[in-house]
């Protein structure tokens, strides 16, 4: 009588775990077939950038692996089981803005246009307009898929061509509305690498060509109490995270003078020089095989600038991975405050621009602690 029970026990526990795992993927634990065509985003496990499958037409190390119509790339990891799940990182609600000022930087760099703002009378005295002139990419940003191609192919992400966006065969392939109505939001992770470089020794200015490397990072991280493996291998990092990393451009902008910026700004192409992540093959696969939904800096490019031998990092995330990228996000406030705490995830949400067409957007980013 008692092995019946027993067994009959088991049976109930096991169809309302299969229930339990149908309805929520995530408290399943399932792993990405490579080759099994079209990704499910709720999985629980993906391949490294070394098992990625060969796809037919596409360049070495591209994954257009969520469905041929995908407009989202990493964006599909924000699930609504994700999202739901990042909301318990709110903890007091206090809520911190990630962009700047919209008339930062003064003098954008890249030969950008100057943000300009008129305010238009209706009525004197009554009622007024406003109207904004600007270039998307001339202060805190994301770098939507039109925004970089894969050099050698010509290709942008999945497949998308530049015919798609300019001429006569234009249409909304890769446009930055496609995010808008997706939606962003998740679990962030700030890694403060200048607060750690400061601290320990390593100082540098955020205005030359200083690389960071995988190791320094995961040193950083090891500071502030995180482990930079994914879940999956015992470490913080999730699936669907949406990455900060704080090189201390925007601290060292506000240091230096009207003139100074302009000089800075106004450089070539080849002689403007910011720091940011490095391109080394372990900093690659580590941004690849951890499945950010989005990784977004402080400064100008995200990666060291300027890039030798067009080895940009732009080109994998971008237009193989389908991986966001945010610059000259603002990280100060946010970064005092998860010292201040020693917490350094939190939830956070961006609403890009629902331009139909749109090659990037600012950010319009808060992060809720």
């Amino acid at each position: 009588m008692a092995s019946r029970s027993s067994s009959r026990l088991s049976a109930i526990s096991s169809h309302i775990d299969n229930k339990s795992a149908r309805t929520n993927p995530e408290m399943s634990s399932s792993v990405q077939i490579p080759d099994q065509l079209p990704w499910n985003p709720n999985n629980t496990q993906f391949p490294s950038i070394k098992n990625l499958p060969k796809l037919p037409g596409a360049p070495e190390d591209a994954a257009w692996v969520w469905g041929k119509d995908d407009e989202l790339g990493r964006l599909n990891l924000l699930t609504p089981q994700r999202v739901k799940a990042s909301t318990a990182e709110i903890e007091t609600g206090q809520m911190v803005r990630l962009d700047l000022p919209l008339t930062v930087p003064e003098k954008p760099a890249f030969d950008r246009e100057v943000f300009q703002h008129n305010i238009k009378t209706l009525a004197a005295d009554i009622s007024y307009d406003d109207t904004y002139t600007m270039n998307t990419q001339s202060g805190t940003q994301w770098d939507g898929f039109r925004h970089f191609s894969h050099i050698d192919s010509k290709l942008f992400y999945n497949g998308a061509k530049s015919t798609d966006f300019l001429g006569p065969t234009a249409n909304h392939r890769c446009s930055i509305h496609h995010w808008s109505t997706h939606g962003i939001a998740g679990r962030g992770i700030l890694l403060d690498y200048y607060h750690y470089a400061q601290t320990n020794k390593k100082a540098y200015d955020p205005y030359t060509t200083h690389s960071i490397t995988l190791s320094e990072l995961q040193a950083c991280a090891k500071a502030q109490g995180l482990d930079l493996r994914p879940q999956f291998q015992g470490g913080d990092i999730r699936i669907g995270d949406i990455l900060l990393i704080r090189s201390g451009f925007v601290e060292r902008y506000y240091q230096l003078s009207s003139e100074e910026r302009y000089a800075a700004a106004t450089r070539s192409h080849e002689a403007l020089c910011f720091a940011g992540v490095a391109r080394e093959p372990d900093m690659r696969d580590w941004l690849h095989d951890c499945y950010f939904a989005a990784v977004a800096g402080d400064s100008p490019t995200f990666e060291a600038w300027p890039v030798p031998n067009h080895d940009y990092l732009h080109q994998s995330m971008l237009a193989l991975w389908g991986c966001p990228i945010g610059e000259m996000w603002d990280l100060e406030s946010l970064a005092k405050l998860c010292r201040e705490k020693g917490k350094w995830s939190f939830f956070v949400t961006s609403a890009p621009a629902n331009m139909p067409g749109g090659v990037g957007s600012h950010a319009n980013a808060t992060a809720i602690l």
